[in-house]
């Protein structure tokens, strides 16, 4: 059973590494200015969001109790980040 719990830990870190780099890659070949603003906030938040489930199941599976710190994260991470492009795209 523990064998699982690392494959599906594993399993969230690498999507959220594609995610990572697909946000990176964005943000350098895009030509129009929103498009490179549309792919870091999306694909990153995304890649952050998988990072952090990987730590809750990890924090459930090893150290044997639900961890909610990474669900406040995700949450914050979730709400701001639309608001803080939306703000960065009116400059």
């Amino acid at each position: 059973m523990e064998f699982l719990f690392e494959i599906i830990v594993a399993a969230f870190l690498v999507v959220a590494g594609i995610f990572g780099i697909v946000g990176s890659f964005g943000l350098i070949k895009l030509n129009d200015p929103m498009s490179r603003l549309h792919a870091p906030t999306k694909a990153t938040t995304l890649g952050v969001g998988g990072v952090l489930l990987a730590s809750m199941v990890h924090a459930i599976a090893v150290e044997g109790h639900l961890s909610l710190h990474e669900l406040m994260i995700t949450l914050f991470l979730f709400l701001t980040a639309p608001i803080t492009a939306h703000f960065l795209a009116k400059v």
